[in-house]
């Protein structure tokens, strides 16, 4: 083909030399400069991603292990602030919580007289308190008096069982003590409390002061259960208020189940009481152990507090029966106490308490350790009934399904229990179906 011959351009049209004279943007001065920076970016980038990569020098164990310490450290700092806070504030503390125990006894009572007796709230809050305080207080003055009536036949058998058996035991081997000794027993105790006036009188003035505190404390708690019993909705939406709005329904139903499981404790524990102070008196009185009304009061109070009252309770009565009626007396009343604590731990508590609280035996045993370590008698009260309230708001938090909290009822043990709503009618029919398979067994 010729050179100067000019051929028709098939292909696709070739780039014409600038002819400004500009050079290519890689080969401008100013793109050399901002290539540059991007150059040391990626360089950056790339040091981070290999010092990302590279080996930690300190091992993975010990790195979980110190962030595991590290949450640990802070929750336990913040729970011992929360104790500590507590502990501080108690003379408020404990009337406000034991007032929150009888609310979720007594709520459902002024519920069922607004619902069945049409009454107003505050008139159905008045008389079911004034009923509450009038039956406490005749029950009180009732087992005073039986006290009283009974300690002479008490004091009689004590010195009996004392010439007939306890001063022979201490006579004997291996404890040898003179007779003499022990005939000038009651002397020595009188000289012992004349040297010890002033620190019996300083303990009866410090008693003094217990007295007062508990009378205020006493005050404070019919005060703040008016209000629960009045205005508990009102009381708990006011608290709602400092819940983000996102989560403020789920917090709202895991705080109902919380009550729910709260009114369960409480009912179930006054049942589970009165059976254990109606078997063990039962046992006392055929036995013939004197001061039998004050001994099953003391049971009834002691089984509030679950597994350790009952058996401590239990043990006074045996003791009292071992010094007043003798050894074969209180072989009986130990059987019976036994009997009673079978009863209570194999057939009541897990009917009763096992439908709204789902707590093992050993976070029971250990709950009322920790609080007889806080907080004594009241901190081994309150224990557990506080870790059955965090354990139902725990799961209903964690439940991945939930109805809202208007379909659920604070006032119902049944439903304390995380999960999805049933209809009241739908689940007595399932226990009624329940218990008529477990009766009758499918026959193959």
């Amino acid at each position: 083909m010729h050179p100067d011959r000019a051929e028709p351009s098939t292909g696709p049209p070739r780039a014409e030399p600038l002819s400004t004279g500009a050079e290519p943007a890689s080969t401008r001065p100013d793109a050399v400069g901002q290539a540059q920076p991007s150059a040391q970016n990626s360089a950056q980038t790339s040091a981070q991603t290999s010092s990302v990569l590279a080996p930690s020098p300190i091992p993975a164990p010990l790195r979980v292990a110190a962030d595991l310490s590290a949450r640990f450290l802070l929750v336990v700092a913040a729970t011992w602030v929360v104790v500590y806070l507590l502990v501080q504030i108690r003379v408020v503390a404990i009337p406000v919580a034991i007032a929150l125990l009888l609310a979720a006894l007594l709520a459902p009572v002024v519920s069922a007289a607004v619902e069945h007796l049409r009454l107003p709230k505050g008139v159905a809050t008045g008389v079911v308190l004034i009923g509450a305080i009038a039956l406490f207080g005749g029950v009180l003055s009732f087992v005073i008096n039986a006290f009283i009536a009974g300690l002479p036949d008490l004091q009689a058998r004590l010195v009996q069982s004392y010439q007939l058996t306890i001063r022979p035991l201490l006579a004997g081997p291996p404890l040898n003590i003179r007779m003499e000794r022990l005939d000038n027993l009651s002397g020595e105790l009188q000289q012992s409390i004349s040297a010890n006036m002033s620190t019996i009188t300083s303990g009866a003035l410090s008693t003094a002061a217990t007295v007062g505190e508990l009378a205020s404390g006493t005050l404070l708690l019919l005060f703040v259960l008016i209000f629960f019993l009045h205005d508990g909705a009102r009381i708990w939406h006011f608290v709602l208020r400092i819940i983000p709005l996102a989560q403020r329904r789920r917090v709202d139903t895991a705080g109902e189940r919380a009550f729910a499981s709260l009114v369960g404790y409480t009912r179930a524990t006054v049942v589970v009481a009165v059976v254990d102070a109606v078997g063990i008196g039962i046992g006392l009185w055929a036995v013939g152990v004197p001061l039998v009304v004050p001994l099953a009061a003391l049971v009834f109070l002691g089984a509030f507090i679950p597994v350790v009252g009952a058996v401590l309770s239990g043990s006074v009565a045996v003791l009292v029966a071992l010094v007043a009626n003798g050894l074969v007396p209180a072989a009986i009343v130990l059987g019976v106490v036994i009997a009673v604590m079978q009863l209570e731990s194999h057939v009541l508590q897990p009917i009763l308490l096992g439908r709204a609280v789902q707590l093992h035996p050993l976070a029971v045993v250990l709950a009322v350790a920790g609080g007889v370590v806080l907080a004594g008698i009241v901190g081994a009260l309150l224990a557990v009934p506080l870790i059955a309230v965090l354990s139902a708001a725990v799961r209903s938090l964690l439940s991945p399904h939930e109805p809202g909290p208007e379909d659920i009822n604070p006032l119902d043990p049944l439903q304390a229990r995380a999960g999805p709503a049933e209809p009241r009618q739908r689940r007595r029919l399932l226990r009624v179906a329940t218990a008529i398979r477990s009766r009758f067994p499918a026959q193959r």
